[in-house]
């Protein structure tokens, strides 16, 4: 089976049974470009991620300042409290239990070009979110365990677990230290980039994150800097002519620094300067490294353009320096743009461009100059009812091998909240690759349902 590029971070997990980790978290980005739609990332929370688009400050008095109705907050953010977990309460802790269960259909299980084949999967995803309620400092915690199970491809079957942690100290008024922590088992799927050549089943893989970011709101200005180590630690799988293939190869560390600058001229506008500088050190062979350094930085600006439209625009640089001879040293522009707009209450439009030249995924020699587009749209056709269209375009151009990538995906879904502790969702995707490797092309069809309850 020739190895595939892992496309929809977000809708990981062979893209069908995606829509049961999103609503409880789960998921891990493996892929150069996040193909999802743009969402923001509230403070202090962004500090974690600092090329992430981030909403503007509050400059006025909270007292003094105008409030914003339920009805004009974007329609997926939107509070609806009819609909909304209660969850029990245990001293200064709430605790919110999920469960989410589904059936899909994926017409192309392997993402191959030669050996096609459908099949029906289940999936079973429960978690359990606890969440402090102290005056200062805050704590957050989530556990998620997922199983799916294809009703033809037992070798498919995979179960993930996922525990993270966010913690906040209130230093003073305008200082955070903000804690992440992750330990999770997860899985390379059989025909992504990151999957051995000629596996036929998914790849094991333990992963460990912590992150220590210190937060500061001077006037205008918002600092931050931080740290960040990744850890990886793969397993053996199995190949389709019984021969275990070791990835021992693919462990190590990713250490990042990370820092943010934001200066608000006002409330509808802002400046920014962001960067990541990592360094990755991972077991290779004798014969092929696996190291690389490197950096992103984005410079930018973020205005709200009228209270229905608003947008983020960065530009920058991008370099990254391979130990292996046969990509050395990748570098060139970088840049981000996003923009929303609400023509009505009941629909918001967005729209996303990205391009950055990086490796197809933490542990792989192979870069890529990635560009993607994508425009969605969330309409709420009921309070209750929310219909979310996404389409999406990514040019691929590899560095190291002669292979240039057109990606194209199209995504349908429709939610229903039932009441305070029930849902239910319908979905289809579809993702064509070309590639002018044509083993490296393939195209699925994708459709599933969901029921999810949540306490």
């Amino acid at each position: 089976m020739a190895a595939q590029h892992k496309l929809l971070p977000r809708l990981a997990r062979v893209l069908g049974g995606a829509a049961l980790a999103v609503p409880l978290g789960l998921g891990h980005a493996q892929a150069q470009l996040l193909i999802d739609p743009p969402r923001e990332i509230t403070p202090p929370w962004n500090a974690l991620r600092p090329l992430e688009s981030t909403p503007l400050p509050i400059l006025s008095e909270p007292d003094t300042g105008e409030p914003v109705a339920p009805e004009d907050r974007p329609v997926r953010t939107r509070a609806r409290p009819e609909y909304a977990a209660r969850g029990p309460r245990f001293g200064p802790w709430m605790y919110y239990p999920t469960a989410t269960a589904g059936v899909f259909y994926d017409s192309n299980v392997f993402s191959s070009a030669t050996d096609k084949q459908a099949d029906f999967a289940s999936r079973f995803a429960a978690g359990l979110r606890a969440q402090s309620l102290w005056e200062r400092h805050s704590l957050d915690m989530r556990l998620i365990a997922d199983t799916t199970n294809y009703r033809r491809n037992a070798r498919l079957n995979e179960t993930n677990v996922d525990f993270s942690a966010n913690g906040r100290i209130d230093i003073d008024h305008s200082t955070q230290a903000l804690t992440r922590f992750q330990a999770a088992y997860l899985h390379d799927e059989v025909g992504s980039l990151t999957s051995p050549t000629g596996a036929i089943e998914p790849t094991p893989y333990g992963f460990f994150s912590g992150d220590v970011t210190l937060r500061k709101q001077f006037g205008r200005f918002t600092a931050s800097g931080g740290a960040r180590v990744d850890r990886y630690d793969y397993g053996s799988v199995r190949a389709a002519n019984g021969a275990t293939l070791n990835q021992d190869a693919r462990d190590g560390e990713i250490y990042t620094a990370h820092g943010r600058i934001d200066y608000a001229f006002s409330e509808k506008s802002a400046v920014f300067a962001a960067f990541e500088n990592n360094w990755r050190d991972l077991r290779g062979t004798p014969t092929a490294s696996l190291n690389s350094n490197g950096y992103r930085a984005l410079a930018g600006v973020n205005l709200e353009l009228t209270r229905l439209i608003r947008g983020e625009f960065a530009a920058g640089y991008l370099r990254q320096n391979f130990a292996s001879a046969a990509i050395g040293d990748v570098s060139g522009p970088a840049y981000r743009a996003t923009l929303s707009w609400s023509p009505t209450r009941q629909l918001d439009i967005h729209f996303k461009t990205e391009q950055v030249v990086t490796t197809t995924s933490d542990t792989s020699p192979t870069a890529a100059l990635a560009t993607s587009f994508q425009l969605g749209a969330d309409y709420e056709i009921r309070p209750n009812l929310i219909f979310s269209p996404l389409l999406v375009y990514e040019k691929d151009k590899f560095r190291g091998i002669p292979r240039d990538d057109n990606v194209y995906a199209a995504e349908l879904r429709l939610k229903r909240l039932i009441n305070n502790w029930a849902s239910a969702s319908a979905y289809y995707r579809y993702l064509q690759r070309d590639s002018n490797i044509a083993i490296n092309s393939y195209e699925k069809h994708v459709i599933g349902i969901n029921a999810s309850l949540q306490f």
